[in-house]
């Protein structure tokens, strides 16, 4: 019987689709989102007839590694989590896109893009993948085989950002959402966001405009959300001169300030001179200089950080991602998730992830709302800015092949110009002579 079982485990086949999703001229301090992200939906189907799913970023570099990982999946128990690494580190080698320890991903803000968090960026969707199977085989939820839920809700953030109202050239989708490039557009678009989905905290995307502008953005926040939780991001686009005066500027304002700085050894400045003028400093969060474990030593050491926004993409799964948990603990860091332009199934897995972690301290964060586009039967439904854990076998939801297969002909059918993320690129159709601003910008 046991043997029966365990062959109903064993991984017949792995199918990787690229999809290219409809994303809205979202901006941030790169450049603006193109109208199509690239990502790459996983299934992993067992010997048992069962299939489960799995995502991750879907730009070229990420699905040369995902090939020969697929290739070599079969044969394998979607149990035998714990040789995914070694298995991808064999026969994926090194991608030729990846960089040095630190050098920062120029086309989504990704923290360092080395050949290891390139592979876990993989690993991590194919750990999904066979999570759901496995889940789906034995009957339990994904929650119940990462060691049982703690709590039965996960509370996520409404995400802001500066936005034009249309694409340049008319290119991507249209939405009715307008504008956002001042104040009063944020405050709309975050009344919106509160209104449909029920959020009570909020995230401002900065290092778009000059920071007082944003100063004046987050205070507006504050006006028209009393007593909320607030944040806000530029991704690094701030000297350390300019991330203390803002912090002095929100510093009774903030739930706190994500990467005002690029780097650990910048943040760390921060954070000391905010400990040196502060009993109770603003704290800062991260999701650029703490992406790996091999940076958390310096990063905790240093206090550079007092909150690591994980993912679970860049992290390598849903297991390490409750390692990093447990040792933002042993630390005394907070914890939370970062996001990136995503689908259901990787807000699924989020959820399920947030799930278990004993101390989840603030909201996560989700691009979901801004994707109008998905490859689910139903969407994932926000109730008072949560979502339910459920207890469905697996990650409980349900792919539409239809839908998959729409997106994926829109990947087909493009030339290659979309197929790996590039916001600088986009911005090049407004702003011919465009490129990348040089860090720190302010």
């Amino acid at each position: 019987m046991a043997a029966t079982r365990a062959h109903a485990l064993t991984v017949a086949e792995v199918r990787l689709t690229p999809v290219l999703v409809a994303d809205p001229p979202l901006l941030n301090t790169q450049g603006v989102h193109q109208p199509y992200t690239p990502r790459l939906i996983v299934e992993v189907v067992t010997v048992g007839g069962v299939t489960g799913v799995g995502e991750t970023y879907g730009d070229t570099a990420y699905l040369d590694l995902a090939r020969p990982l697929a290739d070599a999946l079969p044969g394998h128990l979607v149990t035998d989590l714990n040789a995914l690494p070694a298995l991808a580190a064999r026969v994926c080698g090194d991608s030729p896109d990846a960089t040095g320890p630190g050098a920062v991903d120029a086309a989504g803000l990704r923290g360092v893009r080395t050949a290891d968090k390139l592979r876990r960026s993989v690993v991590s969707a194919v750990e999904v993948a066979c999570l759901d199977a496995w889940g789906k085989t034995a009957g339990l939820p994904v929650h119940a085989l990462l060691g049982g839920k703690v709590r039965d809700h996960v509370d996520y953030s409404a995400y802001l950002f500066y936005r034009w109202a249309a694409h340049p050239q008319g290119r991507g989708e249209s939405d009715d959402w307008g504008a956002a490039l001042d104040p009063d557009g944020v405050v709309a678009q975050a009344r919106r966001l509160a209104d449909t989905y029920g959020f009570g905290s909020f995230k401002l995307k900065g290092g778009v405009f000059p920071p007082d502008e944003e100063i004046a953005a987050v205070r507006a926040l504050a006006a028209a959300f009393p007593g909320k939780p607030l944040r806000l991001d530029p991704n690094g686009a701030w000297t350390v001169a300019t991330s203390l005066r803002v912090a002095a500027a929100l510093g009774d304002t903030l739930e706190y300030l994500e990467d005002p700085a690029s780097g650990t050894g910048a943040m760390a400045e921060v954070a000391a001179a905010l400990r040196a003028g502060s009993a109770t400093p603003l704290p800062l969060a991260t999701n650029m200089c703490v992406t790996t474990f091999e940076e958390i030593p310096e990063a905790f050491t240093r206090g550079a950080v007092q909150v690591v926004l994980s993912d679970h993409h860049y992290w390598g799964g849903l297991r390490a991602t409750r390692e990093l948990a447990a040792l933002c603990a042993t630390f005394g860091v907070g914890l939370s998730m970062h996001s990136n332009t995503h689908l259901g199934i990787s807000l699924a897995a989020m959820t399920h992830a947030a799930a278990v972690v004993p101390r989840l301290d603030h909201a996560c964060d989700t691009h979901y709302p801004w994707q109008t586009e998905d490859v689910l039967t139903e969407r994932l439904a926000f109730h008072g800015g949560a979502l339910a854990v459920g207890d469905a076998p697996g990650l409980g939801v349900t792919l539409d092949r239809d839908r998959l297969a729409a997106l994926h002909r829109r990947w087909c059918d493009d030339d290659g110009a979309l197929r790996s993320r590039d916001d600088a690129a986009a911005m090049r159709r407004a702003d011919p002579d465009w490129r990348v601003p040089a860090v720190p910008r302010w």
